[in-house]
């Protein structure tokens, strides 16, 4: 992704003024905001959330979409306030695959009502990525819980009372699938997005990172893509 996000930035006539991986990691204690408009960290679910730290404490606005912490991503918005800075985590850049987002969350207030449908939820990615479910998958299926009432929480490849189920594949080189799935005695409906390749999620994150330049606060995709 950091390579794709680079190709993409550079077409968009941006410089790349530094890469930090783990060869270099040392040089995250050594920012300079002064030479850094905007911070694009793709990295590891064990790193993903020092790295923003770090960058939002040198008052560097910092995109992510690193999954796999959301836990701390309250302390992350806390953090950017307190210096004054932007941020916006996306678990998933895709200009499409929010617009899944939206679809999904009025689509799960439609069938709060109709207790005939069961929903579930499937993801398939490449054997490399570390998260599972992948944060699309938790996204979506978030969305379920807090707007259907039948489902409590969700549950990952299984089927449990009052949960809903979530099933994740690791299979070859998949770049990202994801089904939203309700089945009725008589019916089937569906919400799916299948991605080609990295340079939807590279373009979406270019945007993201566009977006957050000059702009101080806690950002979302919506805001980028200007979806209510």
């Amino acid at each position: 992704m950091g390579k794709a996000v680079g190709e993409i930035l550079r077409h968009r006539n941006h410089s790349i003024v530094k890469t930090i991986d783990e060869e270099n990691a040392s040089e995250l204690d050594r920012l300079d905001p002064g030479s850094i408009d905007v911070a694009v960290e793709f990295t590891h679910p064990d790193a993903g959330f020092d790295n923003v730290m770090k960058c939002l404490r040198a008052g560097i606005p910092v995109i992510t979409g690193t999954t796999g912490w959301n836990e701390q991503l309250p302390e992350a918005e806390k953090a950017c306030r307190e210096h004054d800075t932007a941020f916006l985590y996306a678990p998933n850049f895709s200009p499409g695959v929010n617009m899944l987002f939206a679809m999904n969350e009025k689509l799960a207030k439609l069938m709060n009502g109709q207790a005939q449908y069961e929903a579930s939820i499937e993801e398939t990615h490449h054997i490399h990525k570390k998260d599972k479910p992948s944060g699309t998958a938790v996204n979506l299926a978030t969305q379920l819980v807090d707007n259907v009432d039948r489902y409590k929480n969700y549950t990952l490849d299984k089927t449990e009372k009052d949960s809903l189920p979530v099933y994740a594949h690791r299979e070859g080189e998949v770049f990202g699938d994801h089904s939203i799935t309700y089945t009725s005695e008589v019916d089937t409906l569906m919400l799916s997005h299948h991605a080609k390749s990295r340079k939807g999620f590279a373009l979406g994150a270019a945007m993201a990172a566009e977006y957050v330049y000059n702009r101080k606060g806690v950002f979302t995709m919506k805001d980028v893509l200007e979806i209510e």
